[in-house]
């Protein structure tokens, strides 16, 4: 009996004299959880673990990786946007002392209607060229669709969003762009809500190239255009503006951009019907537009008036040759820069971005606090 008490107190001694260490298993929380049907798409992955570290994390939705960002403890995982609807998505993920894999099912929806996107992918714009996002219907949270717009310049480019209306939205950047910039702009949609069991199931993107860089001064008081091309001259025009003698037929100034180009337009008198004073319908040949009030430069064979007098009903006119040579050397974003009249451009008129001073520019975002 005494010699089975040593040899138990020798044992219990040796092994308090052991170092021991006890391994605490690390969980993993993710959400939604794996085996869920109808999870809700715009609230994303998150992958969180328990007591460690996670080592990796793959996540793919119908066979297409799910792009996502680790915090900087690597504790945690979310996905960079909203996930696929009605889409099975497989998770893997590897902590410290495990690997825990999966699937879960986003809820299927009625498709939200995509918005169109200036500029068109693979377009060569001008350096003032906006990036205009036009929703079919009513945004619900402004914050949470600016979130989900990624604008990548192939170089540092100061630049922010303004919304108009809960329709439009528009980024552009705080200076002219420089030319040769590469552009790539994704509207991240795909599961975001926008009503009652719509969703959006397609990003749209587009990637543009900023062209050379060519702006236009208009003098309605002198009746003289200029273009200039990287800092030369390139060319001069007469040209005859809007009459003013009413609002409507008065050139709007300010800093104006090209918009679209048709060689043929169809102009009518706003508001007027045939007899009544200064109504016209008219086709007009290799029209550059600049508003949304109707105002174009344009050819016109008013040689008589140009360089001398605005006759015009607001649009500014020249040469048939010299506006064949604007309308044949345009792009989409050129600066167009008028002054002389009393009526200024509004903002909202077309693209008349520039007009906002940068201040207020960016105090249009969803996301000022």
């Amino acid at each position: 009996m005494p010699r089975l008490f040593c040899l138990l107190t020798a044992l219990i001694t040796l092994l308090g004299c052991s170092p021991v260490t006890a391994l605490t298993p690390i969980g993993v929380a993710i959400s939604p959880a794996l085996g869920e049907k109808r999870a809700v798409p715009d609230r994303g992955l998150t992958i969180r673990a328990l007591g460690g570290t996670l080592k990796s994390v793959t996540v793919t939705a119908a066979g297409h990786p799910v792009p996502g960002r680790y915090d900087r403890t690597r504790t945690e995982w979310r996905s960079s946007w909203s996930l696929r609807p009605g889409t099975d998505h497989l998770v893997t993920a590897v902590t410290t002392d495990r690997r825990v894999s999966g699937r879960f099912r986003t809820l299927t929806a009625t498709p939200a209607t995509p918005p169109k996107v200036d500029p068109l992918p693979g377009e060569t714009v001008g350096v003032g060229m906006p990036i205009v996002v036009e929703f079919k219907v009513p945004v619900p949270d402004r914050a949470v669709v600016e979130r989900a717009f990624e604008v990548v310049p192939d170089r540092p480019v100061e630049g922010g969003w303004h919304w108009f209306s809960d329709t439009q939205a528009v980024w552009r950047p705080r200076y002219y762009w420089q030319p040769g910039t590469r552009v790539r702009f994704t509207a991240h949609l795909t599961g975001l809500r926008f009503a009652p069991g719509v969703y959006g199931t397609t990003d749209p993107s587009a990637t543009f190239v900023v062209g050379r860089n060519m702006s236009s001064h208009i003098d309605t008081a002198t009746h003289r255009m200029t273009v200039h091309r990287d800092g030369l001259l390139a060319q001069e025009m007469a040209i005859s503006a809007g009459m003013a003698t009413t609002r409507e037929y008065t050139t709007t100034s300010g800093v104006h951009l090209t918009m679209e180009k048709k060689e043929k337009v169809r102009m009518v008198s706003p508001r007027r019907k045939p007899g009544d004073p200064e109504y016209y319908d008219l086709m007009i040949d290799h029209a550059v537009r600049i508003s949304n009030s109707g105002e174009y430069v344009h050819a016109k064979d008013n040689t008589w008036a140009q360089g001398r007098l605005n006759v015009s009903h607001g649009c500014v006119n020249a040469r048939p040759d010299q506006a064949k040579w604007f309308f044949d050397n345009s792009l989409r974003g050129d600066p167009v820069v008028i002054v002389g009249t009393d009526r200024p451009l509004e903002p909202a008129n077309g693209w008349g971005f520039w007009q906002l001073a940068w201040n207020a520019w960016k105090a249009g975002s969803a996301l000022v606090s």
